[in-house]
Order: C-alpha cells, then structure tokens, then sequence
C-alpha cells in the first residue's frame, strides 16, 4: 500500500510570511508552482500555505497591488498538513472532504509536499485499486477463520478471534467505499453454525 512519504514531492519551495504577494507571486513563475508553503517563525509555529487560487481570489479580483499585500494577510494558517505514512487512497479522501488539492507534509518539520497531481501521476491506484486488495485480502481472511474454526471448534476463543479480524477488514474496506456492510462474512458463518454466536459474547 503507498503512502504519502512515497509520492510526495521533497523539494519544498517555502516562503516568509511578510514577504510580498509580488514576490511569491515571482517565485511561483521562476519554479512553475501553484503553491508556496510558509514558513514557521518558530518550532512551536504552524505551517501556512499560500496558493496560485489565494493570490488570484484575494488580491486580483479586488485590483489589489501585490507589491503592498503580505503573504501572511492571504495565506491558509494553520493549513492541513498530511502524514508520511498515510496511505495515498485516505490522502484522497482528506482532498476530497476538505476541498483541498495540495498540503504540506509533516512530522516534526516539513518532509515535502503532496498533490492531487501526485496522486494522479505517482500512486498505483489504477494497477492495485484498493478495493480489489481488500477484496483479495478480506478473502484470504476468511479462508483462514474458517480453518481455525474447523480446528478449534465454532464456539472456540480462536475462532472468534479470526472472525473479529475478518469484520475490521470488511469494516476498513466498507468505509474506504463509504458503503455500509449488509451482512458480515461473520453473520454468513453463523448462518452455518449458529454455536458461533456464543464465542463473540465476551466478559467485561
């Protein structure tokens, strides 16, 4: 599964935030960007971001000069910021949700940048969509719960064990579709053996 660290961009173009709309403005040309990252004043500070749609949105439309407009006055403070090693398919997904198309990230200190063109041109989501994995995968999972099953006995701690795993995959795969489970692999299984019910009821 790919993550942020593995398709991010690492060479990270920053900008001070009193430096002028003009001058951001002339590094995004020089370097082809649509986005700058701000820089923190200090460790305890928060990253900003300023970007191309900041700048057009804030400063053009309104006739404003550039040259007289500071970064700081247009930039998103703090701005989302992406784990390393969020997989690619859940950096999406905050995309989406936020409306975002780019965000710094971070762990301590800026590692890089990732964007939705990284996500389209970088990550394997055509060549292993994440459905199909899970799909495989959640497949696997029951095959081997029902061999516990068998060898352990349907009522068995183990076998409730195996189970539990199987339904966090069908859960994990159901919220990475954003599509409710009808009927667990599980719920199938007791269906079969309704002994099986007894194992999930745990103490307190």
């Amino acid at each position: 599964m790919m993550k942020a660290a593995d398709i991010m961009t690492k060479d990270v173009v920053t900008i001070r935030g009193a430096a002028t709309v003009a001058q951001a403005v002339d590094l995004m040309k020089q370097k082809g960007l649509r986005a700058l990252i701000v820089e923190r004043r200090h460790d305890q500070d928060a990253y900003g971001i300023v970007t191309e749609t900041d700048i057009v949105y804030k400063v053009a439309a309104f006739g404003k000069d550039p040259k007289t407009v500071r970064v700081y006055e247009i930039m998103t403070k703090p701005c989302i910021v992406v784990n390393p090693d969020l997989g690619v398919e859940y950096v999406a997904r905050l995309f989406a949700n936020s409306g975002i198309r780019r965000a710094p990230v971070i762990t301590d200190k800026l590692l890089g940048i990732i964007s939705v063109t990284d996500i389209l041109t970088k990550s394997d989501f055509v060549e292993q969509p994440k459905e199909v994995v899970f799909a495989d995968k959640i497949q696997e999972a029951i095959e081997n719960a029902r061999t516990i099953c068998t060898q352990k006995g349907a009522a068995s701690p183990e076998c409730a064990a195996a189970w539990d795993a199987v339904e966090e995959m069908q859960a994990e795969a159901a919220h990475q579709r954003a599509k409710k489970v009808d009927k667990t692999a599980f719920d199938e299984y007791c269906e079969e053996y309704p002994e099986a019910l007894e194992a999930r009821i745990y103490d307190n």
